[in-house]
């Protein structure tokens, strides 16, 4: 069995990563084989240790941290990835260690860390699209969801508090009653789809963010799209109701909605920079390009169930 490299922020989750190590190592060892641990306190150690291990000859990687840990990790193997096109690719995993736990969601990953360590024994590679964002002559790539409108400035009060299993709700909803939305221009795979004033727009490739928000329950890590998930600008009771409905995926049927899939993503912000935030990160911009890539990250999913008797 090959060697699996562990990145580990021990900060990450308000120091629970550290914690659950103790417990996690032993488990590991014995579930993984041999083990090389990278202990990382800052994103850019990640890069490093990812380039260390494929010099090594080390064809895996299972984080453990938390959103700001795993973005870096994934625009890390996506950069190896893609300057190594004929190689065999780094094949990514994580254990859900923070509050969102969002992407663990989409894959089926279980909460209850003895039972993500044995999936993640079990787990296949699986050729999974990531997104691509530039803005401002910057490039980053997201695994999950990335957004305009509300969801930047509700992910700048998420992270200025303390993380809580209802921040995200009470602080989307604080938002929600003084957020003026902008006025968006969308054109999806260089069609105009919409312009007018909007609360959010996501692109997705996975279905769940905020903490449990079905946003793009229909949306597959490797049908080569994203999902496109447009709320217009309503009254303040009807986008209340509206988020409500955002948990369990009926919201596709309210009339303020709009849905899409597409390859290729542009918004411009037509009254101003938009506020945004991708994978949990935050940044501002004023025009914005998504693109996806297909297949780009190799990432342990769920084996196949065995066929026959």
């Amino acid at each position: 069995m090959s060697k699996t490299l562990i990145v580990l922020n021990p900060h990450a989750a308000a120091g629970r990563a550290g914690k659950l190590w103790r417990q996690l190592e032993p488990l590991l060892w014995q579930r993984l084989g041999d083990l090389v641990v990278a202990i990382t306190q800052h994103p850019r150690e990640v890069a490093r240790h990812i380039d260390q291990a494929y010099q090594s000859g080390l064809t895996r990687v299972v984080s453990i941290g938390g959103d700001g840990t795993n973005h870096t990790l994934v625009n890390a193997l996506a950069g190896l990835n893609s300057r190594h096109p004929d190689a065999p690719p780094m094949v990514y995993g994580m254990l859900p260690v923070g509050t969102g736990r969002d992407w663990a969601r989409t894959i089926k990953i279980p909460f209850k860390i003895e039972e993500a360590v044995e999936w993640i024994a079990h787990a296949v590679p699986r050729p999974t699209d990531i997104g691509q964002l530039t803005f401002d002559g910057q490039r980053e790539y997201f695994l999950n969801i990335s957004s305009a409108g509300i969801s930047g400035e509700v992910a700048r009060r998420v992270n200025a508090a303390p993380k809580r299993p209802w921040t995200f709700l009470q602080k989307t909803i604080s938002a929600l009653l003084t957020y003026t939305p902008p006025v968006m221009q969308i054109r999806l795979d260089g069609q105009d789809w919409y312009e007018g004033r909007a609360f959010i727009l996501t692109v997705a490739n996975g279905t769940t963010f905020a903490h449990g928000m079905k946003i793009a329950p229909n949306a597959q890590i490797d049908d080569g799209q994203f999902d496109i998930i447009l709320v217009e600008h309503m009254s303040r009771p009807r986008i209340l109701t509206a988020l409500r409905m955002v948990y369990d995926g009926s919201h596709l049927r309210h009339p303020k909605v709009k849905a899409a899939r597409a390859k290729q993503v542009q918004i411009r912000g037509v009254t101003g920079v938009l506020d945004m935030e991708f994978d949990g990160e935050m940044t501002r911009g004023r025009e914005l390009t998504f693109e996806i890539r297909p297949g780009l990250l190799h990432l342990l999913a769920e084996a196949p169930p065995k066929s026959g008797p």
